[in-house]
């Protein structure tokens, strides 16, 4: 086929071309916010022992993986998955104690 024979809808038409470009950054260069309450409110969760607070937490870090983003995420950031299993043990260790330690019978 000759050039002069090509439609305007065929796809191999050398005037339909489009140069190739990346897109731009999606990267986030901004720290996340939730993510490092999430670590705040698990670390105080772990030294507090305060239970009600780790629910919460955990509920957030739920949330966080959920809705992450790989693609905008930079390289070596915060995954969401590791504040996820902070927020995870810290609701085992602040329910831990009460499994772990023995009521006396001597009351």
């Amino acid at each position: 086929m000759s050039a002069s024979t090509h439609s305007k809808d065929d796809p191999r038409d050398p005037a339909g071309e489009a140069k190739f470009t990346l897109p731009e950054t999606w990267q986030v260069d901004s720290p996340d916010a939730l993510s490092a309450s999430i670590m705040f409110i698990s670390g105080m969760v772990m030294v507090s022992r305060n239970r009600y607070l780790a629910w919460p937490a955990l509920l957030a870090s739920i949330n966080s993986v959920i809705n992450q983003h790989p693609l905008r995420t930079k390289d070596g950031g915060n995954s969401p998955t590791s504040t996820l299993m902070l927020a995870v043990c810290a609701l085992i260790s602040s329910y831990i104690p009460l499994f772990m330690m023995q009521r006396s019978l001597d009351m």
